[in-house]
């Protein structure tokens, strides 16, 4: 039997083994006031000029997208839209050609890539996901992390994932977009800005540079070159992987791990265990990108290069081994050190399936787990809502690890936790209610990594 025959059949055993959970999960949305974030979704195109807008909780009662599209039925027989060439969304009789118009580009879209997914139900959360993420993709390739206030900016990080969304489904074009976005963004000496607005400028609001961006920059870089090399386009990416890896390279210390930097916490390194150390959520990103790079090297034809790069990720591997893997691989490398999302990082698709590893997520995933469902960040993180970012990290780590059974569980809840619409917020109240903005890009592309872990071996940088 085949590897993948081996993975469906496992697959559809897992997906008995957790049916029963489906029924436990629908999300309720809460009858209090909502702030302006709580909408539901979004509607938009993909068309030029690009135009995107949320939709109003109150106005999506009964609603829902046309199949396939994020053209809005509504109840009445009508659909709500912004069609091609506008800005604003209008009301419209469905016969209207303007909004067949609109489905059918959707559509087209979506089978121009696959979407992932065994179930009905997992291709429609697939399906959303992506065509959330192409809304919050503007033609420049700025990736948005959401469509409000303080979520409407590029992060490097979640522009990596969602590159890597893109690219796994044969959205190649779209992947590469984001990835030149970032290649302009990027500084002389390889680094990147905290966040970026929709038009490339970076903010200036104190925030410290996240080194973490190097590594998956560059590990998202060689995602696309591994499924599609003519999108990741090496001759015009290169630069960008050869100032990141350098950078991240040079930035290496005695010990073998970088210099301490706010991760995806996005706080102050005074607040960790061991403020002078990086934390795992600095390392990980950083070696799984270094083994990138020096693969991308080698592919370039730069023999050098993908020495000098692997040599670095042997020696940041051999410092995370030293420094980390004595206590089981928590936020910081201290006896009792708080666990951590960021052990996911660890593990595929991002490096080899160690057991030592895979231990350690499944220990952290139970120990960061609430009792509703899904998980906090890390342990001390604070307020006890499930985010549900750090939710498909660990669905992407097990499924990316054969667990297809964990993976499920995980996945189960996050489908089941989606908005009205269908759309991934960024958290989930005690209630099973909304309490973040919808959709979030990382989430939104982390689902569709996983669903199509659960299908097919995703790659992973050689070690």
């Amino acid at each position: 039997m085949s590897k993948n025959k081996a993975r469906d059949v496992r697959r559809v055993a897992s997906l008995l083994l957790v049916a029963a959970l489906t029924a436990t999960c629908a999300a309720t949305m809460p009858d209090d006031d909502r702030p302006d974030w709580r909408s539901p979704g979004l509607i938009g195109n993909g068309g030029w000029p690009f135009s995107r807008a949320a939709l109003v909780p109150e106005e999506t009662e009964g609603a829902s997208y046309i199949p396939g599209s994020s053209v809005l039925g509504l109840p009445d027989g009508k659909a709500r839209l912004i069609p091609f060439g506008l800005d604003n969304p209008v009301t419209l009789r469905r016969d209207d050609p303007r909004v067949s118009e609109a489905v059918r580009a959707d559509q087209a879209w979506l089978a121009d890539g696959t979407v992932p997914g065994i179930t009905p139900l997992e291709r429609d959360a697939a399906g959303r996901a992506l065509l959330d993420l192409r809304m919050l993709t503007l033609p420049n390739g700025a990736s948005t992390a959401s469509w409000y206030g303080g979520w409407n900016y590029m992060w490097p990080r979640d522009g990596a994932f969602t590159a890597a969304a893109f690219a796994v489904t044969g959205h190649g074009e779209d992947a590469q977009r984001v990835l030149y976005f970032l290649a302009r963004a990027q500084d002389s000496g390889g680094l990147w800005a905290a966040r970026y607005r929709p038009d490339g400028t970076a903010v200036a609001d104190g925030r410290q540079v996240q080194l973490d961006s190097l590594g998956w920059v560059l590990w998202a870089t060689w995602f696309l070159h591994q499924i599609d090399p003519q999108a990741a386009n090496l001759t015009t990416l290169w630069p960008m992987v050869r100032r990141a890896a350098d950078r991240a390279a040079d930035s290496l210390r005695s010990d073998g791990l970088p210099p301490p930097s706010p991760d995806y916490w996005e706080r102050g390194t005074s607040h960790e265990q061991l403020p002078h150390t990086a934390t795992l959520g600095v390392c990980a990103p950083m070696l799984a990108g270094l083994r990138a790079a020096a693969a991308l090297a080698t592919a370039h034809g730069d023999s050098d290069e993908a020495q000098r790069w692997r040599h670095s990720a042997e020696r940041l591997d051999q410092g995370i081994t030293r420094r980390f893997a004595p206590y089981g691989y928590p936020r910081s490398p201290i006896a009792g050190g708080l666990l951590d999302s960021s052990v996911t990082f660890l593990a595929p698709p991002f490096g080899p399936a160690s057991p030592s590893v895979l231990a350690a997520v499944t220990k952290t995933g139970d120990r960061l787990r609430l009792p509703g469902g899904g998980v906090v960040p890390g342990e001390g993180y604070g307020a006890e809502v499930a985010w549900t970012p750090e939710t498909g990290l660990f669905a992407l780590a097990a499924a990316a690890s054969d667990d297809l059974t964990g993976a499920q569980g995980w996945l189960t809840w996050l489908i089941g936790h989606r908005t009205s619409l269908g759309s991934f917020p960024e958290k989930v109240d005690a209630r099973g209610a909304q309490a973040g903005v919808a959709p979030l890009g990382w989430t939104s592309a982390l689902v569709v990594l996983a669903l199509s872990a659960d299908e097919t071996i995703l790659p992973t940088p050689p070690d």
